[in-house]
């Protein structure tokens, strides 16, 4: 059985990571980190932004930067010679 996660690889999606630093709300001063890791589309990131219309909506704790990062999991090898050897890098 192929996983449900292999399928969206294939549909385009790759790991997305976001890291978040959210004001405390009852400390404005203070930056707490939160790490949020989902399949996503580069470079419109629906799921991402669904999450964060979420954290809006309903968390106190306003947000105060987003930083992401995506990788698609799914790419074609790179295959060199080395002396006449094949390889996959």
């Amino acid at each position: 059985m192929v996983s449900a996660d292999f399928i969206r690889q294939l549909e385009g999606y790759g790991l997305t990571t976001a890291t978040i630093l959210y004001r405390m709300p009852d400390h404005l001063n203070v930056l707490q980190t939160f790490v949020w890791q989902q399949y996503d589309v580069a470079p419109r990131f629906p799921v991402l932004q669904d999450f964060l219309a979420f954290w809006q909506r309903e968390l106190d704790g306003p947000v105060h930067s987003v930083t992401v990062a995506h990788a698609g999991l799914i790419r074609p090898a790179e295959i060199r010679t080395v002396n006449g050897v094949l390889t996959l890098h």
